[in-house]
């Protein structure tokens, strides 16, 4: 047991060690070497420790990645050596330029030895460690002058706030900022259901996240960081471009080298070489897990870079070999809108059809009223397309000189175009929305969540025989499902006797429910499972549900603003109120809550539960439940623990960020017994 006050510092120092070792073998290497359940154990004694003893709390513990306090606004910071620009070539001729450009400057014929490295697609930051402790951060600027981003640069867990090994007084490592492109695909996910204006590409949601005044917004997204130019260096002498790679490695950096996948980063013997590795990872480009627009070409040698120095603000040692932009132009021949799961109106461009990156383009995404006003997309305009992230088509920018004079304004109209019910623009959001949960354009996903195994559990029900439900115009609303008969089923393609007769059993045996999955079905905005189960417990029957207020609501266990006035605006419409009493109606009898008995070890604590387990997530769920519990759908300061599983994604990324502790299978196991 740690005692005293020099006792419990030294205790302190242990636990922060041990956790950026673990922290650099898991985000950088990749390679954890404990597992989960035992590094919460000392992420959780840490935390414990600190919050005992708040005086010996450092801005650089592990802890802290949180984010601190937001800023008013970015302090400016010179750059000791400035930050050049790289020239930039565009084909295999100009490469060969590049190096006869070399080869006459140094008077030789030999063959060059170069270092190639992919050319990301992100910010371009300046991390500066003095003794080994990052200090500052600093964006590019113009080169000479930065923005300090260190509050916000320390949030991202694959930057060290230490180094390893035997580390230089002074170490500026130059790098990009990036989000790799499943982990934008996420959160734009989150942007569009949060009703917050979406990203355009992944390097802009990097920019925009690392410039956030706030860092523990910064701290929310999934930023990675990668390292490949030294700055200023003392007490270290590095001979080539490969060696520095090599040492960044050593002290603890991330590199292209440390992601372990295929060569991205190679020395290169000769032009030759040089232009057979750009030619591989052009065509490595789309399955790469982060963007890419070149690869640069460096002389390996830093003595011979220091021999060819610099022209302009470019140094004459390295080019940007750049990919051609995969964009092409065509003209807008309609804006329409489709009607999304959640009632989002998407603004979309129809376009005269054009190949980008070897795939036929129709039509782009414009997001919402906002971005298209921004871009000032008209119809009829002739615009610049590019396939934003290699995946989602999108309008770039309007060739304005091109623009005729019919070419016409858009503006989002005040009513669904599917159902002719009013959309709404909520304040603060930047999403217009169909409110209307009967609209035929949600309804198909409305009744796939209705029918799904937490909601209502008809388990017969797929979303094949869904989607041939509402197309025959034989189910538009949950009460229809109740409703249909044998012979309206066996009127439908491919459906047999029996098959008909198991759907038909199917839904009758879930008319029986329970409140929580009741309400979860209904599919109200913001109403995960567990908030469902929440509402559940403080209401105890559907009437008293339905008879709520919103400072009802508040009083509800994870209920906050934000859930509180969507479900009142949910229960403020008439045709969702007659939806229900039809639903009872039709039979669906909601059982009372059934008390709790035996030992209740997870009493209070809130698991999320993430990945692949040994058991089903939903006998998982079950347990938890029975043994006093809950479990929510997502991550927030107040989840007692994670419960990972393989291939965990974003719910373990927000637990590492936000410090909850993690558990694995055994874990898990040792916690419930």
């Amino acid at each position: 047991m740690t005692t005293g006050k020099s006792g419990v510092k030294k205790r302190l120092n242990e636990l922060r060690a041990l956790i950026r070792e673990h922290d650099y073998s898991y985000f950088v290497l990749d390679r954890p070497l404990i597992g989960d359940f035992e590094y919460d154990q000392l992420f959780a004694e840490l935390v414990a420790l600190e919050r005992d003893n708040p005086d010996l709390v450092t801005p650089d513990s592990p802890t802290q990645r949180i984010g601190a306090a937001p800023l008013e606004s970015f302090e400016k910071g010179t750059h000791r050596r400035p930050m050049m620009s790289l020239a930039n070539t565009y084909s295999v001729d100009e490469v060969r330029e590049f190096d006869e450009r070399l080869k006459k400057f140094l008077d030789s014929d030999k063959p060059i030895t170069y270092f190639c490295e992919p050319k990301f697609d992100g910010l371009a930051v300046e991390l500066i460690y003095e003794n080994g402790k990052l200090t500052g951060a600093l964006t590019r600027g113009d080169g000479v002058v930065g923005e300090n981003v260190l509050s916000n640069v320390k949030t991202i867990r694959s930057v060290p706030l230490f180094l390893k090994g035997d580390y230089p007084s002074l170490l500026e490592v130059r790098g990009e900022i990036l989000m790799l492109k499943k982990d934008f695909a996420r959160l734009n996910e989150q942007q569009q259901e949060a009703g917050e204006v979406t990203f355009a590409n992944p390097r802009n949601a990097a920019a925009g996240s690392i410039r956030q005044l706030d860092p523990r917004i910064t701290a929310r997204r999934p930023l990675r960081m990668y390292g490949y130019a030294p700055g200023v260096i003392e007490g270290l002498t590095v001979k080539s471009q490969a060696d520095w790679y090599e040492r960044l490695a050593s002290f603890g950096l991330p590199t292209v080298a440390t992601e372990g996948k295929k060569a991205l980063a190679k020395i290169c013997e000769g032009l030759d070489e040089a232009v057979g590795h750009y030619e591989n990872i052009l065509k490595l480009r789309h399955e790469l897990p982060f963007d890419i627009d070149g690869v640069v070409i460096k002389v390996n040698s830093y003595p011979l870079q220091d021999r060819l120095g610099a022209v302009a603000r470019s140094p004459r040692w390295a080019t940007a070999a750049k990919f051609a932009p995969e964009q092409a132009t065509t003209v807008i021949e309609e804006i329409a809108i489709s009607v999304g799961r959640t009632g989002a109106l998407t603004p979309y461009a129809v376009m005269t059809p054009v190949r980008v990156g070897g795939v036929t383009i129709t039509n782009a995404t414009l997001h919402n009223q906002f971005e298209v006003d921004r871009k000032d997309v008209r119809v009829g305009d002739t615009v610049i397309v590019q396939r934003a992230g290699d995946v989602i088509p999108e309008v770039v920018e309007v060739v304005l000189n091109k623009r005729p004079p019919s070419a016409k304004k858009f503006k989002m109209p005040s009513k669904c175009p599917v159902c002719d019910h009013e959309v709404v623009l909520p304040e603060g959001e930047a999403v217009t929305r169909c409110v209307n949960v009967f609209c035929p354009a949600i309804i198909n996903e409305s009744l796939k969540h209705f029918a799904s195994r937490r909601a209502m559990n008809i388990e017969k029900l797929g979303d094949k025989i869904i989607e041939q439900m509402t197309e025959h115009k034989l189910v538009q609303t949950f009460s229809d499902l109740y409703r249909i008969t044998k012979k309206d089923i066996l009127t439908l393609p491919r459906q047999g006797d029996l098959s008909a007769q198991n759907l038909i059993d199917s839904i009758d045996t879930s008319r029986n429910t329970s409140l929580g999955r009741f309400i979860y079905a209904l599919g109200v905005r913001f109403v995960g499972e567990q908030t469902a189960k929440s509402l559940a417990t403080h209401f105890k029957t559907i009437d008293a549900f339905l008879e709520t207020s919103e400072s009802q609501l508040l009083e509800v266990e994870d209920i906050g603003p934000k859930v509180a006035s969507s479900i009142v605006d949910r229960l403020g419409d008439s045709g969702f109120r007659k939806e229900i009493k039809k639903l009872i109606e039709a039979g669906i009898e909601i059982e009372k809550p059934k008390k709790t008995s035996g030992k209740q070890p997870l009493k209070g604590m809130n698991i999320v539960i993430t990945g692949t387990l040994p058991v089903p997530r939903d006998e998982i769920k079950d347990q938890i439940l029975a043994l006093g519990g809950k479990s929510s759908g997502s991550v927030s300061k107040n989840t007692s623990y994670v419960l990972a599983g393989d291939e965990a994604g974003s719910k373990l990324d927000k637990a590492q960020e936000l410090g909850v502790p993690v558990l694995d299978w055994d874990g898990f196991q040792k916690l419930i017994n």
